[in-house]
């Protein structure tokens, strides 16, 4: 099916999908989690040949984001079920006041229409993004990097029998099979069809769809979040974040890029850090600034800080490494070189931590505590749709509420304006 005959039957949808009540979405998301758990067969055999195909072309942190296996695929159904259990977003009054003339005033939440989602080799993302797109009313398109599309469909095969099961239109969930870069263009520039677009993925493909979109188009994603370590810090916490925070899982968004460390405590902890990362089964390699260079020189897993790497999502066991004259050079440097995600510091000294936390412009700022919390789950969301680092609309981790607009209901009995 080409690209455009998704998108009308997409915009066919929406109507119906937006006047589901709360109790037929819920069936179908239920329904949606019960066929992918039975599909998990056919979703394992079809991600099998994704990896085959993937091998020797993704790094081994991608690898793992595009592999599935059946505890991953009963994660990715329950997390169908959490959003079964979420308060419904739809039809929330938001605020309601009467005027003097007599004529009763609503803000009421509703849903935006066709959200078109274009996303790279994660599979899970497949199905959180339909499944908020349906609890909260709207139709999904879904576009997916060529490196996951049999994994993608395979899970849109499963979620459309669960559509189907409580007569719902399969075409409230619907994959682009075209994964050339033409379908992408086409999502950015269907005005009339695509209410919301949001990319999910790298710098590359989320500046692609900034500067291309005539749609509206939420920025998301892209990560170089930072942790400070400030001279008063606790230097034990700040090595659990640190390593929480870059090496749980580097491939992730929230994951951490750039470490920064107070001038006065930077001759003490960065070898205690350089030990804390290396010696583990997959190290980091730090990419040092003059003055980290200093304190480290050459080891086996250091490096001297290039160009660009200060400004680099790696995505990957690398971080880069820069000593500075206190809190005020590193909000200075965040100012520069963040990409406003999620920065860190951390600090046993309140005024260090008010003045970070109050001065970086970040869509989550840290006291204390790993970058890697930003998630719409962890924040209590259920599974999100992506993380807004823009501050129209949305901001940080977008859940039902994000994926909804809201107009204005307006009763009266016989008022004219005169």
């Amino acid at each position: 099916m080409t690209t455009q005959e998704i998108l009308e039957n997409a915009k066919a949808a929406k109507t119906e999908v937006s006047l589901l009540s709360i109790e037929q979405r819920n069936a179908a998301l239920l329904n949606m989690a019960d066929a992918i758990e039975a599909d998990t067969d056919d979703i394992l055999a079809a991600n099998a040949v994704d990896m085959e195909n993937a091998r020797g072309r993704l790094s081994e942190v991608m690898m793992d984001r595009l592999a599935l296996s059946a505890s991953r695929i009963h994660g990715i159904a329950e997390g169908l079920r959490e959003a079964e259990a979420l308060p419904d977003p739809v039809g929330e009054v938001r605020e309601e006041f009467t005027r003097p003339n007599g004529i009763h005033i609503q803000k009421v939440s509703v849903p935006l229409g066709v959200i078109a989602i274009i996303y790279e080799s994660r599979p899970n993302v497949t199905a959180d993004s339909a499944a908020l797109c349906l609890k909260s009313g709207n139709v999904s398109v879904l576009r997916t990097g060529k490196e996951a599309w049999r994994s993608a469909n395979a899970l849109v095969i499963a979620m459309r029998k669960g559509l189907e099961k409580v007569g719902i239109t399969p075409n409230a969930i619907n994959l682009i099979e075209d994964t050339t870069r033409a379908s992408s263009a086409a999502l950015m520039t269907a005005n009339g069809y695509v209410d919301l677009l949001i990319p999910r993925g790298g710098k590359g493909l989320i500046d692609a769809c900034l500067n291309g979109a005539t749609v509206p188009c939420i920025q998301t994603g892209t990560g170089i979040c930072h942790v400070y370590v400030d001279k008063a810090a606790d230097q034990d916490m700040a090595l659990t974040i640190i390593e929480n925070a870059k090496c749980q899982r580097p491939s992730v968004c929230n994951a951490m890029e750039v470490c920064l460390v107070d001038k006065a405590i930077a001759g003490e902890f960065l070898p205690k850090l350089y030990d804390k990362l290396t010696n583990r089964s997959k190290p980091v390699t730090f990419k040092l600034d003059e003055a980290a260079w200093a304190i480290l020189g050459p080891r086996e897993y250091t490096v001297q800080a290039g160009e660009g790497d200060f400004d680099t999502e790696f995505l990957d066991y690398k971080m880069a490494v820069k000593v500075v004259d206190g809190v005020k050079e590193a909000i200075a440097h965040i100012a520069v070189h963040s990409t406003s995600h999620s920065d860190a510091i951390v600090t046993m000294d309140d005024e260090a931590g008010k003045l970070f936390t109050r001065s970086v412009d970040s869509a989550a700022v840290y006291w204390n505590a790993s970058t890697r919390f930003t998630d719409g789950g962890v924040f209590g969301q259920g599974c999100e749709i992506g993380i807004s680092t823009q501050k129209l609309h949305a901001r940080g981790p977008m859940g039902l509420r994000e994926l909804t607009s809201y107009k204005y209901v307006i009763c009266g009995n016989g008022q004219i304006r005169t």
